[in-house]
């Protein structure tokens, strides 16, 4: 049986978009990427008497940048981080929600509540990046705290969102993290090109870098999709 992949990650590249934060006197911290050569084809020809050159890549970024995984210990300190994640949790049968009618800063109240989430990665496609480097991009949607208790009660393993933050931004308390990270459901956030998987039977990989005491990590998330 042959398969079909769709990539659901933004490119990650220098000087890409991230959170902005303001810290409690008011300065705002931004999170980016800064990729450089750190030894250049130029600067290896020596090394190799002209011979062969290489370009060695040096790259500079927080962890909660891009399409990237969150792991328990991103919210508890005692809990499981990167390195602690087992290939079957970040391996797993998805399922797309469609909430592409919301409006910036408005919660998802209700999904179907007939499909079976036990086990799953769960997407929820808001149609948000669209908005991918745009203002508008940090003015999102968000999943309400019923909908959260209702997928921890479903006992899902993973819940993926196509927006910066799976949370309201305006709950200081981040129920969402708070809430799946305690109960070991890991989060993706900043997913892309989700409305490709619309009624479609994949499986969802979210594989991070095997990274020790790493709160969260960027992935190359994407779907395989079985075809007859």
């Amino acid at each position: 049986m042959k398969s079909r992949f769709i990539d659901l990650s933004h490119p990650f590249e220098d000087g890409m978009p991230g959170f902005r934060m303001k810290d409690p006197q008011g300065n705002v911290i931004t999170y980016t990427v800064k990729i450089r050569p750190f030894l250049t084809h130029e600067q290896t020809k020596p090394f190799y008497k002209g011979l062969a050159s290489f370009e060695i890549t040096e790259m500079y970024f927080q962890t909660s940048i891009g399409t990237y995984l969150d792991s328990p210990y991103h919210r508890f300190p005692n809990m499981r981080d990167i390195s602690q994640l087992l290939l079957e949790e970040v391996i797993l049968p998805g399922i797309v929600i469609d909430a592409r009618d919301l409006l910036p800063f408005q919660p998802l109240e209700t999904i179907v509540s007939t499909l079976d989430l036990s086990g799953k990665a769960i997407l929820f496609n808001f149609g948000w990046s669209k908005h991918w480097g745009e203002e508008q991009y940090n003015q999102y949607p968000f999943i309400s705290e019923n909908i959260i208790d209702y997928l921890v009660a479903q006992e899902v393993k993973l819940v993926g969102v196509d927006t910066l933050n799976i949370d309201d931004p305006q709950n200081l308390s981040r129920p969402a993290h708070t809430t799946f990270l305690k109960n070991d459901i890991l989060i993706v956030e900043n997913l892309t090109n989700l409305d490709k998987l619309h009624n479609k039977s994949f499986r969802f990989f979210a594989v991070p870098l095997r990274a020790k005491e790493v709160a969260a990590c960027p992935i190359r998330a994407f779907a395989e999709l079985k075809l007859s």
